[in-house]
C-alpha cells in the first residue's frame, strides 16, 4: 500500500514539474498561410509539454504590426516573415542570431537555399525557410489536344509557348492562350516574368544589391515576348488591370498556358479536378528554366527568454514528420534531402515546385517593398509601361533611373 502511494506521488510530482517547465511560444502568421502549417502546430500541441499559440495578423498589416510591436516591448516570440523582408529586419538589429544552432543541423546545407539567402545578413543567420513556393509553368492538357498540340508535351522555349498560344487562341470564343497579372500586380510580376531573365544569366539588381541591372539584352528579349503575346490577342484584355485578384485564372479552364506558384497544384488538383494539367520549369528567353523563391522565413525576435523552446519547434517542423504534415496540406517540403519520402504517395506534380528550388532566386535588398511590391514603384510601374505602353525605350529608361535613385537614397 505504501508502496503504491509513494509511485502515484512520484508520478504526480513528475507531471507538475513537467507541466511546470513547459512553455508555450507566442508566434505571429500572415492571413492566408493556409491549411499546412496550422496543421504542423496542431500535432505539435496535441504532443504535450510545449506549446504553439498561433496569432494570424492580416497579410498586408503584418510587416508594420511587427514593426511596431517590437518598439512597444510586445513582439511575439516568433514569426513567419515573408523571406523578401528579413534582411531589412536583421538589418535594424530586431532578430535573434541562429547561425550556430541553424549551421549546426544536420540538415542545413539541404534547406531551401534562396531562403537561407535572404535569412543571412552580413554573414549571420536570422532566418530559416518555413513555407516554401516557386514559381512553375503550367500547361491545359485538354485545351491542347483540341489546338492540335501534344497534350504530354511539355514546352521548353518561348517561341514554342507563343506558337502554341496562337494555336489555342485560334479555338475561339474566351478562350485564350496565356495569361499573367500585369501592370496591377509587381509582386506577381516578379514572381512569374522575372524568372525568363535570371535563367538567362541576367538580373534586375547587382550583387551587392547597390545598383539596378534592370536594361540588359534579356530583359528586353524578355519584354518582347510579352508583348508578342499581347498584340497577338492570346492574353485577356483584363491581364493589364489585374492587381492579382485574377492571379489563377487558369482555374477557369480557358487558359492554356500560365506561370503560377506551385501552391497551384493543390488547388487545382482539390478544387478543381476537371482541369487536365501539366507543370514544367519556366523556360528562360534562352530555354535555360529559372524560379522565384517565395514563401516565408521563420525568424525569432531578439531577446525572447525562449528561445531554445522556439528551436525545438522549428526542429520538429523540419523533422519528417512535420514535414509530411505540410506537404500533405499543400506545402513542398523545406528540406531537399528528405523531399522524396515527404512526396511519396502524393501527386506527382509536386515534385517540379522541389525543382524549382534548386534553380530558384529572390531579389536580396532592404527596399524591395520600395523597389518592388510597391503598386506605384518602379517595377510596377515599368511592367505596365514596357509590356502595355509605346514607349519601351523610355520605360527601361524612367525605371532604371527611379530604382538607382531609391537604392541610393537608402545608403
Amino acid at each position: 500500500m505504501l508502496k503504491r502511494l509513494l509511485a502515484a506521488t512520484a508520478l504526480i510530482s513528475a507531471v507538475m514539474i513537467n507541466s511546470a517547465s513547459a512553455e508555450t511560444i507566442n508566434m505571429w502568421v500572415r492571413s492566408g498561410i493556409g491549411d499546412s502549417f496550422k496543421e504542423v502546430v496542431k500535432a505539435y500541441n496535441a504532443k504535450g509539454g510545449d506549446t504553439v499559440e498561433m496569432t494570424e495578423v492580416p497579410f498586408a498589416e503584418l510587416v508594420q504590426k511587427y514593426a511596431t510591436a517590437i518598439a512597444g516591448g510586445q513582439a511575439p516570440d516568433a514569426l513567419s516573415l515573408d523571406l523578401i523582408y528579413t534582411p531589412a529586419f536583421a538589418a535594424a538589429g530586431q532578430l535573434e542570431d541562429l547561425s550556430d544552432w541553424a549551421k549546426a543541423l544536420p540538415y542545413f546545407n539541404s534547406l531551401s537555399p534562396s531562403h537561407v539567402k535572404l535569412g543571412t545578413y552580413e554573414d549571420k543567420i536570422y532566418g530559416l525557410p518555413l513555407s516554401v513556393e516557386t514559381s512553375i509553368f503550367a500547361w491545359n492538357k485538354d485545351l491542347y489536344k483540341k489546338a492540335g498540340l501534344d497534350p504530354e508535351k511539355a514546352p521548353t522555349t518561348w517561341d514554342e509557348i507563343t506558337a502554341n498560344a496562337e494555336k489555342i487562341r485560334a479555338l475561339g470564343g474566351d478562350t485564350y492562350g496565356f495569361y499573367f497579372s500585369g501592370g496591377g500586380c509587381g509582386g506577381c510580376m516578379i514572381f512569374t516574368f522575372t524568372p525568363l531573365t535570371w535563367g538567362a544569366g541576367a538580373d534586375i539588381l547587382s550583387a551587392d544589391s547597390k545598383t539596378a541591372t534592370l536594361d540588359t539584352p534579356q530583359m528586353r528579349k524578355a519584354v518582347e515576348i510579352y508583348r508578342n503575346l499581347v498584340a497577338k490577342d492570346t492574353v485577356p484584355a483584363g491581364s493589364q488591370g489585374d492587381n492579382g485578384v485574377n492571379f489563377l485564372t487558369f482555374t477557369n479552364g480557358k487558359i492554356g498556358q500560365q506561370s503560377i506558384g506551385a501552391f497551384a497544384i493543390g488547388t487545382l488538383v482539390t478544387q478543381h479536378p476537371e482541369i487536365n494539367f501539366g507543370v514544367t520549369l519556366i523556360p528562360g528567353v534562352d530555354g535555360k528554366p529559372s524560379s522565384f523563391a517565395g514563401g516565408d522565413n521563420f525568424v525569432v525576435t531578439k531577446g525572447t527568454p525562449k528561445l531554445e523552446t522556439v528551436k525545438k519547434f522549428l526542429e520538429y517542423t523540419y523533422s519528417l514528420e512535420g514535414q509530411k504534415i505540410l506537404a500533405k496540406y499543400g506545402s513542398l517540403p523545406t528540406r531537399g534531402d528528405i523531399a522524396d519520402q515527404v512526396l511519396e504517395g502524393l501527386d506527382p506534380r509536386l515534385k517540379v515546385g522541389i525543382e524549382a528550388i534548386a534553380v530558384a532566386k529572390t531579389p536580396y535588398t532592404l527596399q524591395f517593398n520600395d523597389l518592388i511590391n510597391s503598386s506605384n514603384g518602379p517595377w510596377a510601374t515599368f511592367i505596365n509601361a514596357a509590356i502595355y505602353g509605346d514607349d519601351v525605350d523610355g520605360a527601361f529608361a524612367n525605371a532604371q533611373a527611379e530604382m538607382q535613385s531609391i537604392i541610393d537614397a537608402a545608403q
